[in-house]
């Protein structure tokens, strides 16, 4: 049975991690999330839940403007073969989580560490970041370094790569 929101809100409370939260109707695309900007400062996340080949399940989170390329992504995340989009099946056995409620902070779900988690690096230069708390229906902000040691907590270390196409840097 996946975690709950009250089980995430417990994780970061046993952590000390302060974090705060919005309740909004529920948003399936970036678009969508942009009519919230002005409520909620910081970065706001995309993720794309993806596997190669040998079905290796990778989590690419990034900011929700940046521009990702499928076709050479594979090359920077370590994956065995081009990507594809993770079933639906999958993204809820390992993160607990349905399409539209991707996030990173799903890991909380993958006890088994069966997804490796990529944080773009250009996302990771702002102090808040924004994610669903496993649903698509509230945003919740924490702080980055915050978020690593939450990472940390569940046994997924991050790879922070460059991964925005449209940040030159």
């Amino acid at each position: 049975m996946p975690k709950t929101y009250a089980d995430l809100m417990q994780k970061f409370d046993d952590l000390g991690i302060k974090v705060s939260t919005i309740r909004h109707a529920p948003v399936f695309t970036v678009a969508e999330a942009q009519d919230l900007r002005g409520q909620v400062p910081g970065a706001h996340t995309k993720n794309l839940f993806l596997k190669d080949k040998k079905d290796n399940f990778f989590l690419v989170t990034v900011d929700e403007e940046a521009q990702v390329d499928l076709k050479t992504i594979h090359t920077r995340i370590g994956a065995s073969s081009r990507v594809s989009f993770g079933k639906p099946e999958k993204l809820m056995e390992y993160l607990g989580l349905v399409p539209g409620s991707v996030s990173v902070l799903g890991v909380i779900n993958d006890e088994e560490h069966q997804v490796k988690v990529v944080l773009d690096e250009a996302l990771m230069h702002n102090e808040i970041i924004n994610a669903h708390p496993l649903s698509n229906d509230a945003t919740t902000s924490i702080g980055r370094h915050d978020l690593l040691r939450f990472l940390a907590s569940t046994g997924h270390e991050p790879l922070i790569l460059k991964i925005d196409e449209s940040n030159p840097t």
